[in-house]
Formats: structure tokens, C-alpha cells, sequence
């Protein structure tokens, strides 16, 4: 049994400021002392990087297409031990699914899987009386969601506020919190930059967390919504553990890319790389100019943005040793934008020459969840294992895949690379859906026990 207090936040739709509460909620309670913990429904690695920076642990994703709703529970569990208080950050709308799946993949279904009360944020730029409709038929819409309340954003004037709160009183909703026009202020680093101002724990980051949590602090009245979250009863559920496998007799050193802050994976690969017998060291791609004396395999996580192609590209030294890593047969595991760093170029850009294909930017975005099977014997999966994933680039690799593909879906032809000891992929996996890749990864690590690793190019 876990006891852990929780909320979700959840909105009608995108756009009525659920990211910045959930972000200010965490940090203004955190600056209270409180032990808070942050999650995001769905696969954005962005959002759950922010979460993380206000609570001060890591950030997580829930995602039930990714990792089955049976591992939803004891993910959460997992990773809110010891908190005061955890926050779920929905995702779209209360009972949306971008899968079509609204009664087990909604912000709604996961909600009612972790037993926990949820707050809906409103935008009433444009609405008086009528919020009460709305929020009403958010409630009743299905009897097994626990609508405890909600905040609304976006209120014009004191005047506006009483009317929305009579009309919401009629119908028995609390109200949580009423933000005016200007106190919710866009303050986060543009969404190109992705995690790297997380990773990077730049400034912008920083200072914008702090002022959305002073922002919540000024109009939200927490000591309710702590009170609603501790009247969640217990999730009967044991936390999810990534020692799922005997570790090796030898830690390998494995390079994870990411920053101080972070990598670019789900938090889990760290943890399960670990708890497989590797020793784990942080590269960036962006800045360092070598790969840390004695790594024996490197993973590029699917949240490294695209956006930062120029800056991968000049990093011309680091680019070398990927590329001997590689020749050398190490384990290379590169998701999303890590398969661009590993072409031979992109948009015009030298990259690590890695693979021989070209990438190319197109607009608009490729996106959405792939059921995969596995066309090659990888450090990834054997051939025929069935994984779900997902995409989410803009850039196009000609070719699509190599001479040995590394994945298949239906309706798209084969797709990826798998040579030597590399998978490069613009699918991501999370990994605690498939745990056995860290033991995969560490043993095919681990199999030239004794040679020395790459460090810095000769």
C-alpha cells in the first residue's frame, strides 16, 4: 500500500495554463520545506523536465501507452516515495487520447488509477455563468472521476471573480484559486529549447520557476488543495523497482547524454542502467568535448531537441570519439535526435558519420505512438519483440533505415539502423516498459571486460 498525498491538474483542453500551475504548485509548496514530487501523463519530456526543477527531484512521465496501465501505479508509487505531495500534470484535455483511447489512456483514466482527486484549471477569459455548465459536465460526465475543485486563470476583474465563484457555488464546486490575466505570466524558456535550460539549470529556468511558485503562492489557497490531496485514501499498490535483473560481475562505465540537471531519457534508464551493474556517467553533447576515459557505451535519449543541430554539428571533437566508440563495436543507443547526430550530415551539417544517411528538416511534425517490431538482434531487442513508442522529430533521414532496419510498424516502411554494437531510432522507449535493454545494453558493455574504453580523439 502506498500513502502518498496527490492531485492531478487537469484542464478542458490545452491552453488554460495547467503546465505553469502545475510547475508553480510544486515550487511554492517545495519553498514551504514540503518533500513534492512531479509527474506528466504522457510521453513530453519537457514538461516532466520542468516539474523536476520545481520539486527538486527527478521529474516523471505516466504514460499508459507506453509503459501499460498496469505499471502506472507502481511507477508513481516509485518515484513519490517519502513526498508530501505529489502533482500530475494532465495531458490535452480531462478525457482527450491522442490514440483514441479515452477510457485507459485519458488524463481522466489515469487519474482514476492512481485514486486521486483532480483539479480542473479553467481559462474564463471569455466566460461568466456559464464555467458552472462546463465544470459540471466535466464532473458528471463520468461517475468515477473525483472532480475535487478547481483554479481559474485568466479572470478580468474582482467583479468577474465573484460571478464565477457564485455560479460555481451554486453547483457545489470549490475554488481553489483565481489568477488574474497577468499573474500567470509566460515566463519559461520558448519551447525549441526543450530540456537543455533544465539540464543546463540555466538562469531563465531557474528565475521562471520561482516566479510562477510565487505566482501560486499569491493566488492559490494552498493549505486547501493540501488538504483535498491528503484526503486521497491509499493506492493499493507495491512501488515499481528497476532491480529487475543480477547485475554484472564488472561495472561498465555507460555515458548517458544529458547535462547537470538530467539526461535526455526517462528518468527510470539511469536507475535500471544502474541497478543492471553499470556505472553511469554524464555527457553533454552540446559542450563537452570528449567522452569520459574508459566508457564502454553511450545512450542518447529521445529528448535531445533538434533544434540544437548547429550546436551538435560544431562540437566537432566529441563527434570523432562517438564515431570510434562506434567503429569499435560499443553499444551506441541513440533515440529521436541522437539518430540525426549519428548521420553523416544534417540540413548541410557535418554530424558523427556514423551512419550513412542524410537527414533534412521539413515543417510541421511527425508524431504519435508506434507498436514496433524489432527487424534486427540488437542491444535493443532480439528480432520479433514487440515494443510501443514514439515520435516526435521533424527532420527525415534519407534512407529511412539501413541495411539491417531496426524497426517495423504497420503502415510505414522499415525504419532505423542497427550496426555493430549500434540502434539509432527516431522511435523512444521507456524503459521500464522493457527493462531487459539496460541488462542488454550493460552485458554487451561489459563483454570486452578488461580493454580500455574511449576517452578524448588522439
Amino acid at each position: 500500500m502506498t500513502a502518498v498525498p496527490r492531485l492531478v491538474l487537469s484542464a478542458p483542453s490545452s491552453g488554460h495554463g495547467t503546465n505553469a500551475l502545475s510547475i508553480g504548485l510544486l515550487a511554492a509548496l517545495a519553498d514551504r520545506g514540503l518533500d513534492v514530487a512531479g509527474f506528466k501523463i504522457g510521453p513530453d519530456h519537457v514538461d516532466a523536465a520542468y516539474l523536476g526543477l520545481a520539486s527538486g527531484r527527478p521529474g516523471r512521465n505516466l504514460d499508459p501507452r507506453l509503459v501499460g496501465a498496469e505499471r502506472l501505479g507502481p511507477l508513481f508509487a516509485y518515484g513519490a516515495e517519502g513526498a508530501g505531495l505529489a502533482v500530475v500534470q494532465g495531458t490535452m484535455g480531462l478525457y482527450d487520447s491522442v490514440a483514441g483511447r479515452p477510457e485507459a489512456e485519458s488524463t481522466a483514466a489515469v487519474a482514476t488509477t492512481l485514486r486521486s482527486p483532480v483539479v480542473l484549471v479553467v481559462d474564463v477569459a471569455a466566460m461568466g455563468q456559464s464555467v458552472a455548465a462546463l465544470v459540471h459536465g466535466f464532473r458528471s460526465y463520468d461517475e468515477q472521476l473525483w472532480l475535487g475543485g478547481v483554479i481559474l486563470t485568466q479572470v478580468a476583474s474582482q467583479r468577474h471573480e465573484t460571478m464565477l465563484r457564485e455560479a460555481l457555488d451554486d453547483v457545489d464546486v470549490p475554488v481553489y484559486g483565481a489568477l488574474r490575466r497577468h499573474e500567470l505570466p509566460p515566463v519559461l524558456p520558448a519551447r525549441r529549447h526543450g530540456v537543455v535550460p533544465v539540464l543546463r539549470r540555466d538562469g531563465e529556468a531557474i528565475r521562471a520557476v520561482r516566479r510562477l511558485g510565487e505566482a501560486v503562492a499569491g493566488t492559490v489557497d494552498l493549505d486547501r488543495l493540501l488538504a483535498l490531496a491528503r484526503s486521497a485514501p491509499a493506492l493499493p499498490v507495491e512501488p515499481w523497482s528497476p532491480a529487475s535483473a543480477a547485475p554484472v560481475e564488472e561495472a561498465p562505465l555507460v555515458a548517458l547524454a544529458g547535462g547537470p540537471g538530467g539526461s535526455y531519457s526517462y528518468a527510470e534508464t539511469v536507475e535500471l542502467l544502474r541497478a543492471a551493474g553499470a556505472e553511469v556517467v554524464t555527457v553533454d553533447p552540446l559542450r563537452d568535448e570528449a567522452l569520459p576515459a574508459g566508457v564502454r557505451a553511450l545512450v542518447v535519449g529521445a529528448g535531445l531537441p533538434e533544434s540544437y543541430a548547429r550546436d551538435l554539428s560544431a562540437n566537432r571533437r566529441l563527434c570523432i570519439a562517438v564515431a570510434e566508440l562506434a567503429r569499435t563495436g560499443r553499444p551506441v543507443l541513440a533515440e529521436g535526435a541522437g539518430l540525426l547526430w549519428l548521420a553523416r550530415e544534417l540540413d548541410g551539417l557535418p554530424m558523427c558519420g556514423v551512419l550513412d544517411a542524410v537527414g533534412a528538416s521539413r515543417d510541421g511534425l511527425v508524431v504519435g505512438y508506434r507498436e514496433a517490431t524489432a527487424l534486427s538482434d540488437s542491444v535493443v531487442a532480439g528480432t520479433g519483440a514487440v515494443a510501443v513508442g514514439y515520435k516526435q522529430h521533424g527532420a527525415v533521414l534519407t534512407p529511412r533505415a539501413g541495411q539491417r532496419p531496426a524497426w517495423s510498424w504497420d503502415g510505414g516502411a522499415p525504419e532505423g539502423f542497427v550496426w555493430r554494437g549500434v540502434h539509432a531510432s527516431q522511435l523512444g522507449l521507456h524503459w521500464a516498459a522493457q527493462p531487459e535493454i539496460a541488462g542488454r545494453l550493460v552485458t554487451a558493455a561489459g563483454v570486452a571486460a578488461g580493454a580500455e574504453g574511449v576517452g578524448a580523439p588522439a
